[in-house]
């Protein structure tokens, strides 16, 4: 799930602090402890991060596979 995330973020070339200051955030560390799973992210931050990328939420956190 963050793994994705921070390929996305990569992959569109958004700066962490531009990405940050979406969130709501106010340092880098803030929004890297997220990113890496240190600290999780509120329903409210991911609905903000799937509207960044045009994205359903489920498509971003959840790796859902069926066999």
């Amino acid at each position: 799930m963050y793994k994705n995330l921070r390929e996305l973020r990569l992959a569109n070339k958004i700066p962490v602090t531009e990405f940050l200051e979406k969130l709501g955030l106010s340092t880098k560390s803030a929004y890297y402890k997220k990113e890496t799973g240190l600290v999780p992210i509120t329903l409210e931050e991911a609905k903000k991060i799937a509207d960044i990328f045009d994205m359903p939420i489920e498509e971003i956190f959840f790796n859902q596979k069926v066999s």
